[in-house]
């Protein structure tokens, strides 16, 4: 499977305005991260005319109809056997599924949780104060835990944990003008994936996507992971050229 994406990343031609990508290494580990700004068209996806969407290729193809294509993407939030979401999901303005305050199992309940906010600017808002006096996003989805938040790692991490996989996230500057997606090439635990995003880029707040299945799409720097079918997706849209 990898000497087929390796394949795949050669032949896989650069994107003209494709989002601006690259690869980093922090405390021994490599990171990828692709920057976006409040004046890129940044979206969230998940349903198409037929269900959820599910892949990188079928959000191109729906956007081939507006003469647009994904300048980068990233699975974004966990979800469902059925691949609905978990906890809130709003699209295009239109709340798809309800937000989530219980405390629950597995990494979505390890609260604080939060929600990233697509409006005005861009924001990671805690899943409580969300709910109690929510922003008007024009996206939104809910994940977690939160891994960085006023500055502060979520109190739950662990220095020394030995739980490692491949993760995913997003991070927001302190004035919301610029959102960070960042995805782990290497196995990395939540303690050293939070820092990451508090130390090595000093954003303030930074929400967990999701682990294991965390893929990333960035024609910049010809990539495109593969995998099984996935739930919410993140991107920004350009014209085709």
């Amino acid at each position: 499977m990898l000497r087929l994406a390796a394949l795949f990343a050669l032949l896989m031609p650069q994107v003209a305005g494709a989002t601006s990508c690259e690869t980093v290494r922090f405390e021994g580990s490599s990171f990828t991260m692709c920057e976006v700004g409040t004046d890129e068209d940044l979206r969230l996806f998940h349903t198409g005319p037929s269900g959820p969407l599910g892949s990188f290729s079928a959000v191109n193809n729906a956007l081939a109809a507006e003469g647009k294509t994904l300048g980068f993407a990233m699975n974004a939030g966990m979800y469902h056997e059925d691949r609905a979401p978990v906890g809130l999901f709003v699209e295009n303005g239109v709340e798809q599924s309800a937000i989530v305050t219980a405390e629950g199992p597995g990494n979505f309940g390890l609260l604080p949780n939060g929600v990233f906010c697509i409006g005005d600017r861009f924001r990671v808002v805690e899943s409580r104060a969300f709910a109690a006096n929510p922003p008007a996003c024009r996206f939104a989805t809910q994940s977690g835990p939160m891994l960085v938040l006023d500055g502060a790692l979520h109190p739950r991490l662990i220095p020394d944990s030995d739980s490692t996989y491949i993760r995913n996230g997003v991070g927001v500057s302190a004035d919301g003008a610029r959102a960070v997606f960042v995805i782990s090439n290497d196995q990395v635990n939540f303690h050293r994936f939070a820092r990451f995003f508090r130390d090595a880029l000093g954003l303030p707040d930074a929400l967990y996507f999701d682990g294991k299945i965390s893929r990333l799409y960035a024609p910049s720097i010809r990539r495109n992971d593969f995998g099984f079918a996935m739930g919410p997706m993140v991107g920004t849209v350009i014209n085709r050229n």
